[in-house]
């Protein structure tokens, strides 16, 4: 992903302003320069943070007269929130826990081989994403359904739909992912081993284990990000000093 991504955040940040009441509906948002300095990053982010935010309906970009914030949208009944990798992520370590703490008592072994065909689905380095993730969340969803329990089944259901509608948290997670199938497999597979335990604790921890990596690698990712927009803010300012120097 391009350092140019770190405009995502920059968005999330405007918008949390514009949210606490900063900037109003009707009021102009400060210039281009001044969210620049604010946020210590490039006018060329901010200006793609507010392209997206324009997307989203949250503010209007008026040429020549700056960006203008909207009254929000009213949200269908079934829309789904606008959360974060980073929220989702926690949450999925409590809830996907749980059930995988659930399912170790209940699990048989027709539902144990069902588990080892997604693990072996999702295994080496010539599976294409898209057959690897659906191998993926395949095995999420058939652990809460044999959790047994109708709520978290449905939860998990939509911490799926989240995790691949929601374009900033699919961007994330296909991110971290995509490069790293090997130790994608081995966690799932430490999850099918506690899960043939028939053992709580163990199933529980390794589902935690696993959101645990995947929530260092975004970590590691987002800060990758931050470096790459200050390496590029630098080169840009030494460029402008170069060109002052050769007048």
């Amino acid at each position: 992903m391009s350092e140019s991504r770190l405009y995502h955040s920059i968005s999330s940040a405007i918008l949390e302003l514009i949210e606490s009441g900063e900037f109003p509906p009707g009021s102009r948002l400060p210039g281009e320069r001044d969210l620049a300095e604010r946020f210590k990053v490039s006018r060329v982010t901010i200006r793609e943070a507010e392209i997206a935010l324009e997307a989203k309906g949250r503010i209007a970009i008026r040429t020549g007269s700056g960006a203008y914030v909207l009254a929000p949208p009213e949200r269908a009944p079934d829309a789904l929130p606008d959360v974060s990798a980073f929220d989702l992520t926690a949450a999925r370590a409590v809830i996907e826990a749980e059930a995988a703490a659930l399912a170790s008592g209940r699990i048989t072994d027709a539902e144990l081989r069902e588990l080892e065909s997604w693990v072996a689905a999702m295994a080496g380095p010539e599976v294409s994403d898209e057959a690897a993730g659906e191998a993926d969340r395949q095995f999420h969803l058939s652990i809460a359904r044999i959790a047994g329990n109708p709520v978290v089944e449905y939860c998990v259901g939509l911490i799926w739909r989240m995790r691949n509608e929601l374009p900033r948290v699919r961007e994330v997670y296909m991110r971290v992912c995509t490069h790293d199938w090997q130790s994608r497999t081995e966690e799932h597979a430490e999850i099918l081993s506690a899960l043939r335990k028939r053992d709580p604790t163990a199933a529980r921890n390794a589902m935690r284990n696993h959101f645990q990596r995947l929530f260092e690698s975004m970590l590691s990712a987002t800060e990758h990000d931050a470096l790459m927009e200050i390496r590029r803010a630098t080169e840009q300012n030494r460029e402008r000093f170069l060109a002052t120097t050769r007048i």
